[in-house]
């Protein structure tokens, strides 16, 4: 009988201490025969790990004791070795947390308090919402005590409270697997939605009829980025594009300036449509005839489904915030981000701006897929450009990625904007092709299509990109050197022969 009463009083201390009551009388949710009844599964059914390894971690369980054993259970399964009561008992001893995990009588006691592991991914599903709604209140106290401190900074603790509750819903955003079924007959049905398009555009139409061939529109749940160094016409040349998609195809574009006003952004679009010349914008010079032309032509962009931001310094948490809502209430097919560089990951440390950026051009891709729109993100290049010469040479190549190697990993296209009349090369050597106000598009990536290149037409005026094809003025163009006259780039560059004055969109180039 002695030996019975000191049993029942060991089982008695080895049962899980749950905590109390918090400030308001509340305990924090929790499931703990459900918490034993799932280990207990786990110890006496073979393969029963595998049924919960994607609900399951060490910390999702309430009990300290539950964690250490699940902790061991994972470790064996880990190493495909068998998973029971003796093995488990052995394996905690080597990580020298037996005692912590209640001991062998502990134990012993889960598997007996098994009576069927039938419903053990449901049970273990209840243990993972019990421990994400703890988080959340662990999220939400730490958020209401820095909002009491005085000292922190407020774009701080948005910053912060945008970052931890993303972390959780991120953690918590999983997707069954499905049968390929249901697939087949989704591809199947974009298949005869873009049969129908005219010219077979699957995704949301640049407007560029070349470039358009080899993307067939930009698609859906793609992170496209646009690249090329300063003063090569990244700005303009998604701007013209959000002119085509949203007033041409009438479909809803939105886009986040990080670098400029919405003013400016504004008089830039009315450049591009009017074709009436920046400072004549910004002086308000113009002539009677051109007043006109104003007048008849910006009633193209009145209406215009165009959504722009200006928050300087974006969050990539803040932007998830945004873009969601965009698409709830506006429909919005199509993002662009001017652009990656500016935009940060607040309320998280990294130890350098490349891992930042990484995490940056992730979760645009996670984005981009979650709402089923191409994401478009501007992006600088690094200075390596300059030092190469000729037509070939000054070619953006991927290795020119400024800052991350994992944009390109991340994106689903990298497309490089080079424009060879910025450096002076007017002509192209092998073919002779007149390159006086042509820009090149060269598609460098592209996860489900060719590569290729194309070339547009480049109006610096208006700051405007337009099909090659397209009637213009040719006295915008700039006369072509005297016969036999010999240009070096680093001549008629100058300083910026070594990209020195080229590594920032700030400096006096208006594109």
């Amino acid at each position: 009988m002695p030996t019975t009463t000191n049993n029942k009083n060991a089982r008695k201390a080895t049962r899980p201490t749950k905590v109390g009551p918090n400030d308001m009388g509340k305990l924090p949710p929790q499931a703990i025969e459900l918490e034993e009844s799932v280990l207990g599964a786990l110890m006496i059914e073979k393969d029963a790990f595998t049924t919960v390894a994607d609900l399951l971690r060490p910390d999702v369980f309430y009990s300290n004791q539950n964690q250490r054993v699940f902790e061991a259970i994972a470790a064996l399964a880990a190493k495909e070795q068998p998973i029971d009561t003796l093995s488990v008992t052995e394996k905690l001893k080597s990580l020298g947390t037996l005692e912590e995990a209640g001991g062998v009588i502990y134990l012993s006691e889960l598997t007996r308090r098994v009576a069927s592991a039938a419903h053990l991914r449901y049970h273990a599903q209840i243990i993972a919402q019990k421990a994400t709604a703890r988080e959340m209140i662990r999220v939400a106290t730490e958020i209401e005590e820095m909002g009491y401190d005085e000292t922190q900074d407020i774009e701080d603790l948005v910053g912060k409270a945008e970052s931890d509750i993303f972390e959780i819903a991120q953690r918590n955003q999983k997707r069954d697997v499905v049968q390929i079924d249901s697939v087949i007959n989704e591809a199947f049905d974009r298949m005869k939605l873009a049969s129908q398009n005219e010219g077979n555009i699957s995704g949301v139409p640049s407007g560029f009829t070349e470039l358009d061939k080899i993307t067939s529109g930009w698609q859906k749940s793609d992170l496209i980025i646009i690249a090329a160094r300063p003063a090569m016409g990244k700005t303009a040349f998604v701007l013209s594009m959000a002119k085509n998609i949203a007033v041409n195809y009438h479909r809803p574009v939105a886009m986040f300036s990080l670098e400029m006003s919405n003013v400016q952004l504004v008089n830039r679009l009315i450049m591009n449509v009017c074709e009436i010349e920046g400072d004549k914008i910004k002086n308000g010079k113009l002539s009677s005839q051109e007043w006109k032309k104003l007048e008849y032509k910006i009633n193209d962009l009145k209406g215009a489904p165009i959504y722009v931001d200006e928050t300087p310094a974006l969050s990539v948490f803040e932007l998830k915030s945004k873009a969601r809502k965009l698409v709830r209430e506006h429909h919005v097919e199509l993002i662009i981000i001017d652009y990656l560089q500016l935009m940060n990951a607040s309320g998280m440390n990294f130890g350098s701006r490349e891992q930042e950026v990484s995490i940056i051009s992730r979760n645009l891709k996670v984005l981009a897929k979650e709402l089923s729109i191409p994401i478009i993100a501007l992006s600088q290049l690094n200075r390596s450009v300059e030092s190469r010469t000729g037509v070939e040479g000054k070619k953006p190549q991927l290795s020119d990625l400024r800052e991350s190697g994992a944009i390109e990993q991340d994106a689903d296209m990298v497309c490089f904007i080079h424009r060879p009349e910025y450096y002076h090369l007017y002509s192209d050597e092998k073919t002779g092709k007149d390159l006086r106000g042509l820009g090149q598009i060269i598609v460098a990536k592209h996860r489900n299509g060719a590569v290729d290149e194309i070339w547009l037409r480049f109006r610096s005026k208006y700051a405007k990109f337009q099909n090659e094809n397209e009637e213009y003025d040719d006295s915008e163009l700039p006369p072509l050197p005297a016969p036999g006259e010999m240009i070096s780039i680093k001549s008629s560059m100058g300083d910026y022969a070594d990209g020195a004055q080229l590594d920032n969109d700030n400096n006096n180039a208006p594109f």
